[in-house]
Parts: structure tokens; sequence; C-alpha cells
């Protein structure tokens, strides 16, 4: 049997400006896990998973008529993964075999609410890497990172894949996404194997050094959002206000950028600044969009969180989910766990996960 377990993962800075190829984001892959399993099987396979089975299926209206959205479906990013990474196979002069293929996930509890953190990324990631030890395919990392972020994007069409990134590496990393429209036009030229090994036009996965003192917490504020669906309006509408969005696209390049740079020099002070600018530009975003990033309960994590020292932003799409807060010490966590208690936001014990070790960062008691 082939058990593989892939990290979820939180963005510390750099959303929506990740979604245009060049622009960085920073990102970090935590300790829950989607773990897939495959077993040889014969002249029938399938595919299971409880916790996935159970979601709702999450529908919308457009000109009244109804429309589910498979992109909340963690079966399509399986089946994307397996058609690709089987694709792939073929190329390498593999024979295609049956497997039963078992999902099970930390990422979304047994109600179907999320975490945020990145579960189709994860279960795509998973689902590739398995395949790659039962066809033996002997994949590297950017090749498995490749794999996924093509099936995610069949699946979601938007997106970084900066959760792919987290889920394929592991620890901090600094990503920008590459050259979509690029890559989908070789890929209509070119053979996978070909592609994979083809440089792509602005992907940068630069895996970053912490500074020892800089410690993580993670608040989750009960409130699921979707990032596929809140990607979709800040697209609509920042054709309108194109000057002010241009403008928030080179604002967060050079705020993530300087953020890399503290994280190199090892100046959490500098890290810290660029946190507490990055939520700003959020709540600029806001105001170019009209999409809802930092909701009321997000704000109030936030603002606690300054008072006891920390800078603190939303984390990954906003409209509920998960907000992050740096600290330079450990002094402050503790008092602002209890505070955010208090006000109903639950403290994640959460670690920041790195292949073949785990660094705490304080948020567990």
């Amino acid at each position: 049997m082939i058990e593989v377990s892939t990290p979820g993962k939180l963005f510390i800075a750099g959303e929506y400006a990740v979604v245009e190829p060049g622009h960085p984001a920073i990102i970090v892959a935590v300790d829950q896990f989607v773990t897939v399993t495959l077993e040889t099987a014969e002249n029938v396979g399938s595919i299971q998973s409880a916790q996935f089975s159970s979601l709702p299926v999450r529908w919308t209206r457009r000109n009244n008529e109804l429309v589910l959205d498979i992109r909340e479906n963690p079966f399509h990013y399986v089946l994307a993964a397996i058609r690709l990474t089987e694709k792939y196979a073929q190329e390498q002069h593999k024979e295609l075999s049956f497997y039963h293929l078992k999902v099970t996930s930390e990422l979304d509890n047994s109600n179907g609410r999320k975490y945020g953190l990145g579960s189709s990324g994860a279960v795509t990631v998973a689902t590739v890497k398995a395949l790659s030890l039962f066809y033996s395919l002997e994949l590297n990392e950017e090749e498995i990172f490749k794999l996924s972020a093509l099936a995610h994007l069949e699946v979601q069409g938007n997106g970084s894949c900066g959760d792919i990134a987290a889920s394929c590496y592991g620890g901090w990393i600094a990503f920008s996404t590459f050259d979509h429209q690029w890559v989908n036009e070789q890929a209509q030229k070119q053979t996978l194997t070909t592609l994979l090994q083809t440089t792509w036009p602005k992907l940068m996965i630069q895996p970053l050094t912490v500074p020892k003192k800089l410690r993580l917490l993670i608040g989750w504020t009960g409130s699921p959002a979707s990032t596929s669906d809140l990607v979709d309006q800040v697209n609509q509408s920042k054709e309108v206000q194109e000057i002010a969005y241009q403008r928030f696209l080179d604002d967060s390049k050079t705020c993530v950028e300087t953020m890399i740079t503290g994280f190199t020099s090892e100046n959490i002070s500098l890290i810290q600044a660029q946190i507490r600018k990055n939520r700003k530009l959020l709540q600029q975003l806001t105001s170019i969009t009209g999409v809802t990033i930092e909701t009321p309960a997000l704000k109030k994590l936030c603002n606690l969180a300054q008072t006891y020292g920390g800078a603190a932003k939303s984390s990954g799409a906003g409209g509920g989910d998960c907000g992050i807060v740096l600290f330079k010490q450990k002094s402050g966590i503790l008092p602002l766990m209890s505070s955010w208690e208090k006000e109903g936001i639950t403290p994640l014990p959460l670690h920041v996960y790195f292949y073949g070790k785990k660094e705490k960062n304080e948020s567990k008691r």
C-alpha cells in the first residue's frame, strides 16, 4: 500500500495580487494534512473519502439559472490529478493499472466547515505524489508542482496555485505564479514530459529562512469562505477601477519584496511593518472592488492582536476563515489567545510544517 500525506497552507502576505504572474506572496505549510492511500486493485478501481462525500455541494444562480460550483468538490481535483498524472505515465511508457484510492483530510471538519487551509490544493498534490510512487515516475518537487498546478487549473480556472507550492515544498516560501496563458498554450502544443521540463515564465518558488524569534499565531473566525468565488468577484470588479487596481498590484509587490528582504536579513520588525502595510492594501482593495475581504470578525481578530504587540491581517481570500499574527517574542501570545476566545475566535493549534521536520510556532499552549 502507498500512503502520502501533504500539508495545508496559510497565506502570510500578497493575497489577490499573487493571482497576477510575477507578483509575489509569502505562504507557509501547516501541519494539518490530506492523506491519500493507494492499493492495487483487479479490473475495477475506486475512489473513497468519508469527509468529502459528506461535504455540501455549493451552488449559486446566474441569470436565474442554478449553477453548481465544481471547484468546491474535491473529487474533481482528484480526477483531474489522476487524468494528468496517468497521461504523463503513459508518455513514460508505463502500463496503466487499477487501484483503490482513499482520501482522508484534516483540513475540513466533518460538517463541511472549511478552515481555509487549502484542501483542494493539498488533495491534488497528494494524489499526484501517490500516483508518482504507484507508477515509479520519480518526479521531483518542481515536476509535482507543475502537474498539480495543471490539474488544479483544469478544475478551478483561476487562482495562483500558491497552495499547491506550499503543499509540495513545505515550510515558508516566497512564491509568484506563472504566466497561465503561456502554459495553457504550450499544453496544447507539447507533451506533458516536455512541458514539465520547460521553464515556466514568471514562476518563482523560493524557500525562506525564518528568523529564530519570529512567532506565528493563527486564529479562526468560524466563517468559511470560498476562495474561487471571492477571486471571481475581484476579477469582475478590477476592470472598472483599472488604474487603482494596478496601483494595488505595484504596492503589493513592493510590500512583499520588502518582507522577503526582512526574512533574508532576519529583521522581524521589518517583516511586521510589511504585514501591517499589506493589511491596509487589502482594505484598499475592498474599496476598489467592493469585495469584503476583512470581515468584522477578522477586523476584531487583527485589532486585538495589535494591542498585544502583534502584526496581524487576514489570511488568504479573507471573507472569513483565518487571520494570522506575527510576534517577535512569546510575550503577548497567551493573553491574545484568551482575548480571542472571549470574542468567539478560535486559536488554531497549528505548526509550520517542513518535510522531514516540524517547527513550533507557539500557537499551542
